[in-house]
């Protein structure tokens, strides 16, 4: 360890320990007294999420079976009226949960909001964990947070800390650079602190509870942020208040808008974040109520409540190896509940953001990281004490995933049973096999056009709801342009999605297949830079999606497929010019038409701008100092 490197290591506070031991997973720990919230009026609410979806998967279950029950049911046709049964609920959930929105907006529309006590002053940590990410974009947002705190007459005192897991030795050497450019500047009275562990053990949950351990007990709060993540002082000040204010919150999640969208993939995501997103978390937070989840960044958490009752124990993997839970912050969000403290959600707080990855391969990338992790929480649904939702959100969670290979297998099936009798491919009895009936009975095309209307209807019902509710409110369209330009931006966006949608589903297909398996995809530093993929690389990564798009076009001239499945094949015959076009600029290369327009991209936050200077500013001075970016 170099003279400086070690400085840096004692940049820190006093240590002040605060135990946190690994909370046991098959039986719960004694309720801790006075932290048992009454239960509130939820059920109401979580019956016209959950009705209205059993009953829609219910009447459509009973439609197909009176056409599969034609010629008798046999046990491939129960199972396949099971898997569409359990493919359908989830998307009926989905629109349930944007019906209890607007009912939750309706009825809070007449409801005064109710006076709150002062916050009582509380201290706390800004945590940013970080790991071989870029210095300037990590330190930039920092330098922007902390001067928009020192803007606020708050009751609170904050402080920052910088918690590096990096490797990389030249970023490393940025790091302690940025962090004396970062401390230098800090507004008086917020402490801004860094250290850098030696081995990163157990990765970002080691990282912050070793920051526990060692200092958690100066700090009634903790913010924890992404290396992406970026708030408003007025947003964190909020979170201070609220969590001050709620004795017997453990856990408040915001629900963060996507910021930063330069390219066609981004834009496409920041689009549909903004537009329809808040819907979904509205209904969420209505439903979830007490019980909602933890998205691992951008909330604020009870330090003592966190490390009484979320500490993380190791799983036991297939050949008996320790392995550490991966996708952690549903799992803390369960053990926080189990233990009484509510876990809730603010879906109206603004000001909260983070970004998305640039292109389709980097999000397709950081999927595979996330598939292993959610589809770990199968795993943990028998965990003793949870609450019933806790449970939910690790099988929501999980199910996320397995939803891509169930519509592959679906499809699949679709592509066999032809677009007629005579081109179903799976067929028992017929003149070579009399003594069998033919199974299934032959899809016409309007079978499969009802069919394929019912499926897309429910799956764009979220963004049709979310789209008419912004263009029926001059106000509302007026942030995006005008009503043409968001209608036109709405069109865009769904014709997008739809584009990428079936090379998402491929590409998650493969990721529970190789978790399934037990490989690894391993631990990628999330690449927060869009760049453009050469050819040899787009054609590599997708040669899989476009080979059945091959099959599926040969079977479509051939006659043997289904018209209504031209979409799909020429989404996956198209995977790498649609990759390609993933990562184009859209200001660079499209007409303004496509640009996808939003409030956020229109008039852009001044914390965003505040950050993107600070971050030149700091590249500007390490550059300066002779470190290279690694």
């Amino acid at each position: 360890m170099t003279e400086k490197t070690q400085r840096l290591f004692e940049m820190m506070p006093a240590r002040a320990p605060l135990e946190m031991q690994a909370q046991p997973l098959r039986r719960a720990p004694k309720p801790q007294p006075g932290r048992s919230p009454k239960p509130e009026a939820s059920l109401l609410w979580r019956l016209a999420v959950f009705v209205p979806a059993l009953t829609g998967t219910f009447l459509l279950l009973k439609g197909l079976y009176g056409w599969f029950a034609e010629t008798g049911m046999s046990g491939l046709e129960w199972a396949l009226l099971s898997m569409v049964g359990l493919t359908f609920i989830w998307v009926t959930l989905s629109v349930s949960t944007i019906g209890v929105a607007v009912a939750g907006l309706l009825a809070r529309a007449d409801t005064p909001d109710q006076e709150k006590p002062p916050p009582a002053p509380l201290d706390v940590a800004l945590l940013v964990p970080v790991y071989n990410e870029d210095t300037g974009e990590v330190f930039g947002n920092a330098a922007a947070m902390l001067g928009d705190l020192a803007q606020l007459d708050s009751a609170h005192s904050y402080a920052l800390f910088i918690l590096s897991d990096t490797r990389d030795a030249e970023i490393a050497a940025r790091e302690e650079e940025a962090f004396g450019l970062l401390r230098a500047q800090a507004p008086k009275g917020m402490g801004v602190h860094y250290r850098r562990r030696l081995e990163n053990t157990d990765k970002k949950v080691g990282n912050l509870v070793d920051w526990i351990t060692g200092w958690g007990a100066a700090y009634a709060a903790m913010v924890v942020l992404d290396a992406d993540s970026l708030m408003t002082g007025r947003a964190i000040d909020r979170l201070a208040n609220e969590l001050s204010t709620d004795p017997e919150a453990g856990l408040i999640q915001t629900c963060p808008v996507l910021v930063g969208a330069e390219t066609v993939f981004a834009r496409l995501q920041q689009f549909s974040n903004i537009a329809y997103g808040w819907l979904l978390a509205e209904g969420l937070a209505n439903w979830s109520r007490n019980e909602g989840n933890y998205w691992g960044h951008n909330a604020i958490i009870r330090t003592r409540a966190f490390a009484a009752s979320a500490g993380l124990p190791h799983l036991r993997g297939r050949r008996g190896q320790s392995e550490m839970i991966l996708s952690h912050d549903f799992v803390e969000a369960g053990l926080l509940r189990r233990a009484g403290w509510t876990v809730r959600f603010m879906p109206r707080l603004t000001g909260s953001f983070e970004e998305t990855p640039g292109t389709l391969i980097d999000y397709v990338l950081r999927d595979q990281r996330w598939c292993r992790g959610n589809l770990q929480h199968l795993r943990l649904l028998g965990t003793a004490g949870l609450h019933p939702v806790s449970r939910f959100h690790l099988l929501h969670g999980a199910v996320s995933y397995l939803l891509s290979p169930a519509w592959f297998l679906l499809l699949v099936i679709w592509f066999l049973l032809g677009k007629d009798r005579e081109t179903n491919v799976i067929r028992y009895f017929n003149e070579a096999n009399p003594l069998f009936p033919d199974w299934p009975p032959a899809m016409s095309h309007v079978d499969s056009a009802v069919f394929l209307v019912i499926m897309y209807a429910m799956l764009l019902t979220p963004k049709l709801v979310g789209a008419g509710i912004i263009a029926a409110h001059p106000k509302a369209t007026r942030l995006y342009g005008g009503r043409g330009a968001f209608l036109s931006a709405f069109a865009v966006e769904v014709a997008l999605s739809i584009a990428y949608a079936p090379i998402l589903m491929v590409q998650q297909t493969r990721a529970v297949w190789r978790s399934a398996l037990g490989r690894d995809s391993g631990w990628r530093t999330q690449n927060r830079t869009a760049r453009a993929y050469p050819l040899r690389d787009l054609s590599r990564f997708h040669w899989f999606e476009t080979a059945l798009g091959v099959i599926l076009t040969a079977g479509l001239f051939s006659g043997l497929v289904s018209l209504w499945l031209i979409p799909i094949a020429a989404s996956l015959l198209c995977a790498v010019p649609l990759s390609a076009l993933s990562a184009l600029p859209v200001a660079k290369y499209l007409p303004k038409a496509l640009h996808m327009q939003s409030p956020l991209t229109l008039r852009e936050p001044h914390i965003v701008t505040q950050a993107r200077r600070e971050r030149r500013r700091i590249n500007a001075m390490l550059d300066q100092a002779g470190l290279s970016a690694g």
